[in-house]
């Protein structure tokens, strides 16, 4: 379906976003593929949509041809398979952490490691079942420092 740019919904920017530092961000801000909602926190618009969801297939095509398996884990995750691992604290003020209405502590998924291991653990008991090729495309949550501009990293690293 070809959509007529004067119907798509689209508003370019004359001007840099002020809490853009990294030329790519600023980049996509201003040809209207994204919007900030939070600090780190965007929405994606049609056009960038558009272009997300054709990287996705391109990796989902090539992921299937070498015979891997796309699967989809929740974004919020108990405690337990983070604190098993100790990342639960390793991550400290990283994780996003929450309680449900039962106290029961859970978090927003930064990575699913724990999840791939947990989930062929359980599945496959042989070696004769293995090798097996998994795969993920979905949205993290993760509350890191942002990156410093080259300007910034370059005068440190001197």
């Amino acid at each position: 379906m070809i959509t007529r740019t004067s119907s798509l919904f689209l508003r370019t920017l004359r001007e840099d976003p002020a809490d853009a530092e990294v030329p790519s961000h600023r980049l996509l801000v201003r040809a209207g593929y994204v919007r900030r909602v939070a600090p780190g926190g965007y929405s994606w618009l049609p056009l960038g949509l558009r272009v997300l969801r054709r990287i996705e297939n391109v990796v989902r095509d090539e992921m299937n041809k070498i015979g891997a398996q796309e699967i989809q884990f929740p974004a919020l995750l108990p405690k337990e398979p983070y604190e098993a691992t100790g990342r639960w604290t390793e991550y400290g003020d990283s994780l996003f952490r929450l309680k449900d209405r039962k106290g029961a502590d859970y978090l927003l998924g930064p990575t699913h490691e724990e999840l791939f291991t947990l989930t062929v653990k359980g599945e496959y008991s042989s070696y004769r079942d293995y090798p097996v090729t998994l795969y993920q495309i979905q949205t993290k949550y993760r509350d890191e420092a942002r990156p410093a501009p080259a300007s910034c990293a370059a005068a440190s690293s001197s």
